[in-house]
């Protein structure tokens, strides 16, 4: 159990450091992301993009894994 936590937070400290890099990209401006502003705050979670990546860092592992 110590080894999943230890990747999954290796594995947002990347995400947190490469999402500049990935919204030149247009991810998180997809359609299907959401974002909703109110007087309180912003909440934002980008659907299509978490599907996009999940395809495409499946797609890695498959091939790593060959």
């Amino acid at each position: 159990m110590l080894k999943w936590l230890i990747t999954l937070i290796a594995a947002l400290l990347i995400l947190g450091l490469l999402t500049p890099w990935l919204n030149r990209l247009g991810l998180g401006r997809l359609p299907g992301d959401l974002r909703v502003k109110r007087a309180r705050g912003t909440f934002y979670f980008p659907f299509t993009s978490v599907i996009l990546m999940s395809l495409v860092l499946s797609l890695l592992a498959w091939l790593l894994g060959r």
